[in-house]
């Protein structure tokens, strides 16, 4: 992103180029006020019950759902995505503030144990104080909302430093919050550079904090936080692997790769990545796969005939296109695509790489847009190797007409957070969301998430009569 200076920033539109608002850091004693009034909100809140943090949580999604249209053509604007692509996002989001006000509360609720001597024990999941997110563009609405709910309905405070291309987008999330019923103060977004978040990150109020965003990113922040003994919950990147076994339904295998890979213009840490086909089916699936991915065309991201918007920024463009560039200069083949179009916005076609091979970054790294790895195994077994030849571990897939055996499959073998077999998904709110290896730590929905930042709080009355 263009026009960035010590003290500000602009954002710009990707597909005009043109600037969309300019914003001004907050200073370092600026940055600890906010800190400190969060903390003062979390000390009334976490002494609300959870029927009435349930309730404000319920409104935050009924007040998404009414300002979805205003809210999804800012997200647009500032990062990209397809308008429809960001109305779903809305939608993931209001399913997410419905399961954790009415499901995720059940795993916050008192549990009694009897004790060996006849006693009582109570277990209570308290809030801690003041957790920090630090968060990336690609989902501007969700990838705030997915920490923001479960912690602000675990009794906790929530700080946001968003990535500074989506501001708009999170300066509209704190308005929703607070319009819903949410008290003032106890949201609070930072515009900092990274200077200063490392001192908030540091501030003895902030108790824990989650970021979503690149291993290295992930690497830096774990220990910033490990100096001063805090947790952290890590979403890092990933290049998931989908495979096509020797049964598979090809058309239905083509159909869904195509989209897992270029939905929200391939720039999703669960986009299907590599797609690891076996020899008996692979001309059968690269032929009808490359077809598809020609006919994904690219253009104004608020136009419905468009199936692909641009990417989120020049350099993030420039990088892909580079990847692509060191991929075939070590061997890999482009099928489809590949050139960086000669037009306004930051646009990139919808591009299929083969002949893809260990020590090529479309093998090993994170292509982070809509290029797919097609790679070749020899059977079902050296398709599952290929998968999990990788430092991340974050989602994947499987095609196979058995599901029986896909299921075990994925059980056995597949070395993952999370995987769909015949289907693609982004997440879903009653299902844990999360990986292992380089893709980071610690889960986030489906009940696991609204305990990662909670005091499991022992309450013992012995039976000493």
């Amino acid at each position: 992103m263009s026009n960035t200076t010590d003290k500000g920033f602009a954002t710009i539109n990707p597909a005009t180029e043109k600037e969309i608002k300019q914003y001004t850091y907050m200073t370092e004693d600026e940055a600890v006020k906010a800190v400190e009034s969060c903390h003062e909100a979390f000390l009334d809140w976490k002494l609300k019950s959870l029927e009435e943090r349930s309730e404000i949580i319920k409104a935050v999604g009924k007040t998404l759902m009414d300002v979805k249209d205003e809210y999804a053509t800012l997200m647009t604007q500032e990062m990209g995505k397809l308008v429809k692509h960001s109305h779903d996002e809305i939608e993931l989001c209001a399913g997410v503030c419905e399961y954790t006000a009415t499901e995720g509360i059940k795993h916050l609720q008192d549990e009694v144990r009897t004790m060996e001597n006849g006693g009582k024990g109570i277990i209570q999941q308290a809030p801690i104080g003041v957790i920090y997110g630090i968060q990336p563009w690609n989902f501007p609405l969700y990838q705030a909302i997915r920490y923001a709910i479960v912690n602000l309905m675990a009794g906790n405070g929530v700080l946001l430093k968003h990535a500074k291309n989506v501001t708009g987008s999170a300066l509209k999330l704190k308005e929703v919050l607070e319009k819903a019923g949410l008290p003032k103060n106890l949201f609070t977004v930072l515009i900092i550079d990274h200077e200063t978040s490392d001192k908030i990150i540091e501030h003895k109020l902030v108790r824990g904090v989650t970021l979503t965003g690149s291993s290295k990113a992930g690497e830096y922040v774990a220990q910033k936080a490990a100096k001063v003994l805090k947790k952290t919950v890590l979403e890092l990147g990933s290049n998931d692997a989908y495979l096509v076994l020797d049964d598979a339904d090809i058309d239905l295998a083509v159909q869904t790769s195509i989209f897992a890979r270029t939905y929200n213009n391939g720039e999703t840490c669960v986009a299907a990545k590599r797609f690891v086909v076996v020899e008996k089916v692979y001309d059968q699936f690269k032929d009808a796969f490359v077809k598809g991915m020609e006919a994904v065309n690219f253009g104004d991201p608020m136009d419905k005939a468009s199936k692909l918007g641009p990417m989120a920024r020049e350099d993030l463009r420039d990088k892909i296109h580079e990847q692509v560039e060191e991929s075939v200069s070590n061997g890999a083949t482009i099928l489809c695509g590949g050139q960086v179009p000669d037009v306004t916005g930051y646009y990139y076609p919808s591009t299929v790489l083969g002949d893809v091979k260990p020590g090529q970054p479309a093998y090993s790294d994170e292509l982070f847009g809509p290029v797919a790895s097609l790679i070749k195994a020899k059977d079902n077994e050296d398709a599952m190797r290929i998968a999990n030849d990788s430092r991340f571990g974050l989602g994947g897939g499987i095609f196979s007409k058995d599901e029986d055996k896909a299921i075990q499959l994925a059980k056995d073998h597949f070395d993952t957070g999370m995987i769909n077999i015949n289907s693609y998904g982004l997440a879903h709110p009653n299902m844990p969301f999360g990986g292992v290896k380089d893709s980071g730590y610690g889960r986030e929905h489906g009940g696991f998430g609204i305990r990662e930042f909670v005091n499991a709080k022992s309450i013992m009355l012995n039976n000493s009569k």
